[in-house]
């Protein structure tokens, strides 16, 4: 897979731009994780989730996926629940 699979149609303009921010984060490791989550929860995420989606989007790539992978602790200012179910998103979609 090489980007997005889901339509934008129905979202609301931040989670349009939101969905375009997972699938261009200039590493193709961390487009595919965050671009798959986002492809299969960003409808479902609440006004609270998009704002640390936000937030973890600001993240330099090189730290964000080596917390996503495990490689070093989760920064605190990273570590939160949305972090936590976009690690096991990733898990189960293990091609990243």
């Amino acid at each position: 897979m090489t980007g997005t699979t889901r339509s934008s149609g129905d979202l609301d303009d931040r989670r349009k731009r939101l969905l375009f921010r997972c699938w261009r984060r200039g590493i193709r490791e961390m487009d595919l994780i965050l671009g798959r989550f986002a492809d299969a929860e960003i409808a479902n995420l609440s006004d609270d989730e998009l704002g640390t989606l936000e937030r973890l989007l600001d993240a330099p790539d090189p730290d964000l996926y080596a917390a996503m992978t495990g490689d070093t602790a989760v920064p605190p200012e990273y570590a939160s629940a949305l972090f936590d179910r976009i690690k096991a998103f990733r898990a189960v979609d293990q091609d990243v």
